[in-house]
């Protein structure tokens, strides 16, 4: 009876890899504005941006330059360049990461069905590049409900007046 046990959770685990691994070929393949081969971004990026961005890595809580950064400014995406989020919608989740309650132009990020882990959450990436960004959880404040928490490493921030309030 244990042995079944065993073998089903083997084979589960197992499934969830073949699933993780599928997801990511698929997502390997999406047609981004910005393209590069494996070495030109191995070239332009941190060893540490690079894991998060191009293997979608996560950095330790708290870590991060930017979880307790509350400057006025633009967050780029840390790969490409492209503006993401605004200092405006940033909050204080207690999570360790950076959180965003909506980005600067919803087409700047696209929303991906993660299964990886044994989870089924949804991975934010950067529309331009595909460059991983972090998860969006249903969890955030008011306007949106939305918390977008991403890793520091994969973002570039830049300070300033921010142009993208709200009137």
């Amino acid at each position: 009876m244990k042995r079944s046990y065993i073998f089903t959770f083997v084979l589960a685990g197992l499934a969830g890899l073949i699933s993780c691994n599928a997801q990511t070929s698929k997502m390997d393949k999406e047609e981004y504005k910005v393209t590069k081969t494996n070495e030109e971004w191995q070239k332009e990026l941190t060893p540490e941006q690079y894991h998060i961005l191009r293997e979608k890595g996560t950095e330790i809580a708290f870590t991060g330059k930017y979880w307790e950064n509350y400057k006025n400014g633009i967050y780029y995406c840390g790969g490409c360049g492209t503006p993401l989020f605004s200092s405006d919608t940033k909050f204080k989740s207690g999570t360790g990461w950076p959180s965003f309650w909506k980005p600067i132009d919803p087409k700047n990020v696209k929303i991906i069905k993660d299964t990886s882990y044994g989870m089924v959450r949804e991975e934010v990436v950067c529309a331009v590049c595909g460059g991983h960004l972090g998860h969006v959880f249903n969890d955030g404040p008011r306007p949106t409900g939305l918390r977008y928490c991403l890793n520091s490493a994969s973002l570039e921030f830049k300070a300033g007046n921010d142009s993208t309030k709200e009137k």
